[in-house]
């Protein structure tokens, strides 16, 4: 009988990771165990994917306030420090600014605006069109923002992430002062001191910052890069990828995980026969049309995958050749005909026939999948397993 169904996401219960838990056999008996109870069968190129936060569970990535102020007060003097375009998230930066502001005595926190590297809004673009500011060019004190736009709570978390970060900085001992600017280089009026928040972007941040004079600069991946006092530490990504774990805790993104997919990989080959794919996934990289937020808070969408994850996807688009190289086609004759082309189908870069087939990479498409299957709350699907990936209409 021929296929009827295409690609399947399933969320994987699994218990509750520990430090020290051995991921690998809980990832493949969750898998098997799951499979075994809704009746299917593993298949090659299956995919099984594992939350990034399991993974620095296991592995007790976990840094303090009080390490990550002591490499902030190393890194960039302890003095006065301009802290430049966080995100505004309580559960992404909030702690990291515990431990900035522990680490020194006086923070010029400088936001971007209308919204945060992600999309959290500070005021909206109408706004700053009503007001006759230019975001691209007018800097605004607290003072200004207030006169002009007063309070503006979160749509969804109904808090006023100015007022908020304020408090956390005077609570830790330190003073406080906000501006509002898009300039990395504007700090440089305030302070040589920067450590630079932001993402995606933080490279070139450094680069300008480096350009016009500052004396010091460190970007969020460059604090917690080794552990201090026996703390976990990401070398590569420092503190980028951390989220809340407790009031004075963060747990980092996981560290090197290449050996822990291809150990996955490799169990279920032993256990199976089949060659499954495995990948560690972080935030997807989808953005909500109502709140305007990009999800990607994480540096990357999967820290770690096996070989066969590589590339973009090379389809072709079975409408356009519907529509157009088949038009004169139908029932079983479009069949065979779309099916043939399937086949045939070589390198489609560049080709209209494969128009419109989402050129991302794989593991962003997957790990996007994987993130809205598993949510972020209380699913208790950490493992997700994804069959039919790869299938296409000849399947």
């Amino acid at each position: 009988m021929e296929r009827k169904v295409g690609t399947i996401s399933r969320g994987i219960r699994c218990p509750i990771i520990r430090e020290g838990d051995d991921l690998v056999e809980i990832a493949v008996n969750s898998v098997l165990e799951a499979a075994a109870s809704e009746g299917y069968e593993i298949r090659n190129r299956d995919v099984v994917a594992l939350t990034e936060s399991i993974v620095a569970r296991a592995q007790g990535n976990y840094a303090s306030v009080d390490a990550i102020a002591k490499d902030v007060a190393a890194k960039l003097g302890g003095e006065t420090v301009g802290v430049i375009f966080p995100i505004l998230s309580r559960n992404r930066f909030a702690i990291c600014l515990r431990g900035i502001a522990r680490g020194c005595k006086k923070v010029i926190l400088m936001l971007s605006y209308p919204s945060d590297e992600v999309g959290n809004e500070l005021v909206s673009l109408d706004k700053l069109d009503e007001a006759k500011i230019n975001p691209y060019s007018d800097v605004l004190t607290l003072e200004r923002y207030r006169a002009l736009f007063g309070e503006n709570l979160h749509p969804f978390t109904l808090v006023d992430y100015v007022q908020y970060y304020s408090d956390l900085v005077r609570e830790e001992g330190a003073e406080v002062e906000v501006i509002f600017a898009n300039d990395p280089r504007v700090i440089l009026d305030y302070t040589k001191n920067v450590l630079t928040c932001d993402i995606h972007t933080r490279a070139r941040s450094k680069r300008l910052l480096w350009g016009a004079g500052a004396e010091r600069v460190c970007g969020l991946d460059d604090i917690l890069t080794a552990p201090v006092d026996g703390s976990g530490c990401n070398e590569k990504y420092g503190l980028l990828g951390s989220n809340k774990s407790t009031e004075g805790m963060v747990k980092l993104f996981p560290r090197d995980c290449t050996a822990l997919v291809k150990d996955i990989q490799n169990k279920f080959l032993e256990k199976t026969g089949k060659l499954v794919e495995v990948m560690v996934y972080g935030d997807g990289a989808f953005k909500d049309p109502v709140g305007k937020i990009w999800e990607l808070a994480d540096p990357v969408v999967s820290p770690a995958y096996t070989a066969g994850l590589e590339g973009t996807p090379n389809e072709l688009k079975l409408k356009y050749l519907a529509d157009n190289d088949f038009a004169n086609l139908s029932g079983a004759d479009l069949k065979a005909a779309i099916e043939g082309a399937i086949r045939a189908k070589g390198d489609l870069a560049g080709s209209m026939a494969s128009q419109g087939t989402t050129p991302r990479r794989l593991t962003d498409l997957i790990g996007s999948l994987c993130d809205l299957t598993s949510g972020s709350g209380d699913k208790g699907t950490p493992i997700i397993h994804i069959q039919g990936y790869f299938d296409n209409y000849t399947s």
